[in-house]
Formats: C-alpha cells, sequence, structure tokens
C-alpha cells in the first residue's frame, strides 16, 4: 500500500491506496485550525503517524500533493505568494522521508490532479491532456506525451498566471491581468455580488447557479461574461498545447448545462479548424480524490525512474 497525502490551504486528505488507485482507507484533518501558528507539516506528521497506527499498516512509499509551488527534485514549497504564513521552506519529502523510513515523493496538486485524472479518471487513456481547475484561484497541469509536464523544477503547469490583460487587475503574483483573476470561480462570486442588486442573495456558488437556473437575467449576464474569459484563456492554451482532451476541474464542473456545455461551445468555436478536431472538453471525474490518486501515481513514476 501506498500513503498518498493531500495538502491544501485549509484541510490535508490522506489515503492507504492500492497500486491501481483504490482507496483502501482515508482520514481528513484540519490545517489551519489555529491560524496556521502549528505550522502544516506538524500537523501532517502528526495526522499520517495516527492514520497508519489506526489502520495497523505499514506503508511501502508515500506520495504527496502540495498546494504551492513545489521544487519536486527536492520535494520543497518554494512558493506561496505569502497566501499561507510559515508554509514557504517547507520539505516535506525529507521530514515525511526521516519519520517513516520509506521514499517519498512530492508534487504540486493541480499536477498531481490530472496526473490522476490521466491515471483512473475523465482523461485515462489521453497522451496530450490539459487540464484546468476553477476554484480561489485557477490551477492546472498538462500531460504530454503520456507523462506529466514538469519543466526544469517540478513548477510546470502554473496556467492561472498568464496575462489576459497587461494592464488589468494586479494579481498575488506581482503581475497584472493573470488569468486567475478574471476565470477563477472567486471572479465570478466577485463580478456577480457586485451586479446583484442585493450580494446577500448570491451568498455561494451554488446559490449563484440556482439563481441562473431560475432565469435571473442579471446573473445570467454575469455568468456569460465569465465563460467567455475562460473560454478565451482556454482557447489560447488550446493553441499552446494542441491537446485531445481539457478537462475542467473544480466545485463549479458539476454544473453541466450552465458551465460545461456552453464553455465546450466557446471554445470549440475559438478553436483554429485544425486544433478543434477531435478535441474533447469534459468535465474532471475524481473530484476531491484527484490528488491523492496523482501523488500515488507520481510515487510509482518516480520509483520506476529510480
Amino acid at each position: 500500500m501506498i500513503l498518498a497525502i493531500d495538502i491544501g490551504g485549509t484541510a490535508v486528505k490522506m489515503g492507504l491506496l492500492t497500486r491501481e488507485g483504490c482507496i483502501l482507507a482515508r482520514r481528513e484533518a484540519p490545517v489551519c485550525f489555529d491560524g496556521y501558528r502549528t505550522p502544516i507539516l506538524t500537523t501532517v506528521l502528526r495526522e499520517a503517524k495516527a492514520f497508519l497506527r489506526e489502520q495497523s499498516a505499514q506503508a511501502e512509499g508515500i506520495g504527496v500533493s502540495a498546494t504551492g509551488q513545489v521544487d519536486d527534485r527536492s520535494g520543497t514549497v518554494i512558493g506561496t505568494n505569502g497566501a499561507i504564513p510559515g508554509y514557504e521552506g517547507t520539505c516535506f519529502q525529507a521530514a515525511l522521508s526521516e519519520e517513516f523510513s520509506v521514499p517519498v515523493h512530492v508534487l504540486n496538486d493541480a499536477n498531481a490532479a490530472v496526473l490522476g485524472e490521466a491515471y483512473i479518471g475523465r482523461g485515462r487513456g489521453c497522451r496530450e491532456l490539459l487540464m484546468v481547475t476553477l476554484g480561489t484561484g485557477v490551477g492546472g497541469g498538462v500531460i504530454s506525451g503520456g507523462r506529466l509536464l514538469r519543466g526544469r523544477r517540478g513548477l510546470a503547469g502554473e496556467l492561472g498566471h498568464f496575462s489576459i490583460d497587461r494592464h488589468g487587475i494586479p494579481c498575488t503574483c506581482g503581475s497584472r491581468g493573470c488569468y486567475e483573476r478574471y476565470a477563477s470561480a472567486s471572479a465570478l462570486m466577485n463580478m456577480a455580488r457586485s451586479a446583484a442588486a442585493d450580494p446577500a442573495e448570491v451568498p455561494d456558488g451554488r446559490a449563484f447557479f440556482r439563481r441562473v437556473a431560475e432565469g435571473d437575467p442579471v446573473l445570467r449576464k454575469v455568468l456569460d461574461s465569465w465563460l467567455d474569459q475562460v473560454a478565451a484563456g482556454l482557447i489560447g492554451l488550446g493553441h499552446i498545447f494542441n491537446p485531445e482532451m481539457i478537462l475542467i476541474g473544480g466545485g463549479v464542473s458539476a454544473q453541466e448545462d450552465l458551465l460545461i456545455a456552453p464553455l465546450r461551445e466557446r471554445v470549440l468555436r475559438g478553436l483554429m479548424p485544425r486544433f478543434r478536431e477531435d478535441v474533447r472538453l469534459e468535465a474532471a471525474a475524481l473530484g476531491n480524490d484527484a490528488g491523492m490518486i496523482g501523488a500515488m501515481k507520481y510515487w510509482l513514476d518516480r520509483e520506476e525512474e529510480a
């Protein structure tokens, strides 16, 4: 069995997985319970030890999916844009390897998600796969030639931070007009609350999509404008990577009729003719398990390379 750990900004999820991606047991715990005064690494180590003890299990290795920019050569978080206090510089690989005496491999959470989807999810069998996750920000990952596109330090796939308006909205990364400032689920909700007569009527994404489905013309216009922004970025990425499939992740991807279908139509219409041939745009399938499954698959791949 392989212990897969998926570390986010609010919680850590972990599971015991078979090499085929079957989750035999799982555990989840908060990481921001005291405003990060307890380092995330401390929480991860504590929860992993308790999990293995409760399951009476011995893992042959540990795969870690971690939020932030991760140097996959050392398994260290090297960038967060200051989003999580005390997190940058955390070396999960060394700490977990020392604690459990097994091989450990670490990668970014968005890269883990696309790897999981390519392994047993909606992208299974795809050799050229592009995944974009629409959440608080915009994450992403790329499978090229059947393998994860890692870049020099494992940082490839930062798809939320190319500029679509160089004079646009300032971004936390220090640039302006980044894709995630216009295409994230957070951007959608900011647009909705600005347009709504009473912002309290759209407290979250579920309420927003419910109101649109009920025929709210103002919020329908907001959604159409947001979809245009999301599609514009995907069209550009489609021309860069020429994928056979584009996967959309994040909670909003459950909205097939209101999001996936109209987004598919916009993207296919915008791609140049030869680029749109045989390309599919679909919702990701693995949900919150994608990171754990991808972390496990990454561990297998790195061990195979060794």
